[in-house]
């Protein structure tokens, strides 16, 4: 994972209305929890994704799915998750989530 969360880092996105949030985004969430050793960046964003499926969190999956497509999580492996994911967050969280995961395989 690199110290920029995307092309823009939060600081940049969102620093101008709420630079408290921004700063803890990138420096504590990013800046530390994403570079923990408990977990691999690959198991993080795994469990990243089921979480954001299970909140019905389908707007940020738009980053966390390419994330973790870089952090070596395969779209079969992100298909299973949404499906496996179906059974405990509910079928319209997992029918979100797989039309954000098919249009980004679609434009990746």
């Amino acid at each position: 994972m690199t110290e920029k969360t995307g092309p823009q880092g939060p600081r940049e996105l969102f620093g101008d209305i709420a630079p408290a949030l921004a700063g803890y985004s990138e420096d504590v969430l990013f800046g530390q929890e994403w570079k923990s050793p408990e977990l691999s960046p690959r198991d993080r964003s795994l469990v990243t994704v089921a979480s954001l499926i299970t909140s019905g969190s389908s707007e940020q999956l738009t980053f966390h799915i390419p994330l973790a497509r870089q952090n070596g999580v395969t779209e079969a492996e992100i298909v299973g998750t949404i499906t496996h994911m179906a059974f405990y967050a509910g079928w319209p969280k997992a029918m979100s989530a797989l039309n954000v995961a098919r249009e980004l395989f679609r434009t990746a």
